[in-house]
């Protein structure tokens, strides 16, 4: 059976752009404009809104130029409006050959806003199609609030539709402007338009006020409908419009007879750099393009995939350039840590993989996310803390750092059994620890071994909360020897370095 062609209209850098506190620079426009065209294969993009600034005409320009030289120009569109031409005016100058004209799909907003009857505009909408064709410049029409023009005063809806059927239009574009439809209006409103019109391209614009849209353009393709409107990462006014990511996925993968060309490979990338572009942050669980969707958290879940992949679905991560990740935490199992270190090419024996896996745990319940990068500092911080007997340790302490005041430490430390408590100042907090580490030797008249070099890491890649591995190098007796710590806070990871010190000169 051959597959019904759906084409995809992506309005990020319009609609989109309308999401609080975005604005793209001109080069960013362009950046995204061709990615979204060469890289994704997106059918089509709008651009702009017609006389919004200087700035905004630069930008399509831009685009609209090197769109003509790579044989685009039909693909690029921009909102326009019916002010007696000036509109048109702006696109020619801006090279602009396709026009989303905004009319009105409700009565409601035709009464209370343009205040005009249904004859008065669409006496001026055909002059403004008219002054557009005469300009080389192709039509859509947009029915701005069509969902409530639906649901409130149908017989005006198929009035204007039956006039704008007589224009020399391309395609209608049908918007829930409020994001207010459910998924059974939007079958509803949409077949009954698509079968008094069958021949007639209409598009559905989705918003996501009360998070149905790809819910809702699942129906609208159902219902008939020839084209969509998406952003990436559901960007828009309000709650957004329908995400591109999501949109296609659920097309690839529930919709069989349905075709679109975008290469669904190249959708995390483009995502990610819209999300530099705008500083509007993904979030961690959003479909498809979220940081944690491909991560498996639950043992039995890696214990799963292990045995025959158990808990793959069909979004497998490879179709959208990204790979499957296994959590390090406190829910944890060896599965989830197994599976890391295969990708990271080391093996355990079940004995240090159970004292790996313990540790793990312990630091998830101080840290969110222990990450694979994590892992060789883990594995050499319990390794080496298992290599002798803990005679001493480190019970409590209490660092206090304040603007104007030195560094303070009350440390209370077990020795043999014997408990010992001490407050020190210090040049800084590892310092006033070490004073008062002092002060319990010299009660005790033990030596301390000399510091001589303290270096702090954490893995390539991590971000302010990674795991801090503290490695501290001592002088003893004319030997040197180096102690690890791992934390996610730097002082405590040297603490913990100096309790292993100290046990290490006392075995």
């Amino acid at each position: 059976m051959e597959k019904r062609k759906i084409e995809i209209m992506d309005t990020t850098l319009r609609d989109g752009e309308q999401t609080s506190g975005v604005s793209f620079s001109a080069v960013e426009k362009l950046t995204i404009a061709q990615l979204l065209l060469e890289e994704l294969n997106i059918d089509r993009i709008e651009i702009a809104s017609a006389r919004v600034s200087e700035g905004e005409f630069q930008a399509v320009k831009g685009i609209t130029s090197w769109a003509e030289e790579k044989g685009y120009g039909n693909r690029i569109e921009v909102l326009s409006f019916v002010d007696g031409g000036v509109s048109i005016e702006w696109m020619k100058n801006a090279g602009a050959k396709v026009q989303n004209l905004l009319t009105k799909g409700s009565l409601n907003h035709l009464t209370h806003q343009l205040k005009k009857t249904p004859e008065q505009h669409f006496a001026e909408i055909a002059q403004t199609i008219q002054l557009a064709q005469d300009n080389n410049i192709e039509t859509n029409v947009y029915l701005e609030d069509w969902s409530n023009g639906m649901k409130n005063s149908p017989d005006y809806v198929f009035q204007y539709l039956d006039f704008l059927v007589t224009q020399p239009i391309k395609r209608i574009l049908l918007p829930d402007t409020l994001g207010v439809l459910i998924p059974s209006q939007t079958f509803e409103f949409i077949s009954k338009i698509t079968k008094k019109y069958p021949e007639i391209h209409f598009d559905f614009h989705a918003h996501n006020d009360y998070d149905l849209s790809v819910a809702n353009v699942l129906e609208a393709i159902k219902a008939g409908i020839k084209g969509l409107h998406v952003t990436v990462n559901g960007m828009g006014e309000r709650a957004g419009n329908a995400p591109l990511e999501s949109t296609v996925a659920v097309i690839n993968d529930f919709l069989p007879e349905i075709k679109i060309d975008i290469k669904e490979s190249s959708l995390y990338s483009v995502s990610k750099l819209v999300e530099t572009f705008t500083g509007y942050r993904i979030p961690a669980n959003k479909p498809i393009v979220g940081d944690n969707v491909f991560t498996q958290t639950a043992g039995i879940h890696a214990d799963g995939d292990n045995k025959n992949n158990l808990y793959f679905n069909d979004l497998l991560p490879e179709r959208f350039g990204r790979k499957r990740k296994y959590a390090l935490g406190k829910t944890s199992g060896k599965a989830n840590i197994e599976k890391n270190l295969q990708e990271l090419g080391l093996k355990l024996n079940p004995e240090d993989l159970k004292l790996v896996t313990q540790r793990i745990i312990e630091l998830g319940d101080k840290k969110e996310t222990v990450t694979k990068e994590d892992l060789p500092y883990i594995i050499s911080d319990v390794l080496d803390s298992h290599a002798y007997e803990e005679k001493i340790t480190v019970e409590s302490y209490v660092l206090v750092h304040a603007k104007g005041l030195r560094p303070s430490t009350t440390l209370c430390l077990k020795i043999d059994g014997e408990i010992f408590e001490e407050n020190a100042q210090g040049d800084g907090q590892f310092d006033a620890f070490m004073n008062a580490l002092s002060k319990i030797y010299k009660t005790k008249k033990m030596n301390l071994p000399k510091l001589i070099d303290y270096a702090v890491r954490i893995p390539p890649g991590s971000s302010s909360d990674a795991l801090c591995e503290t490695i501290i190098t001592w002088t003893n007796n004319g030997k040197e020897f180096k102690t690890r710590g791992l934390d996610s806070d730097q002082t405590v990871a040297a603490i913990i370095a100096t309790q292993k010190m100290l046990n290490v000169i006392i075995n």
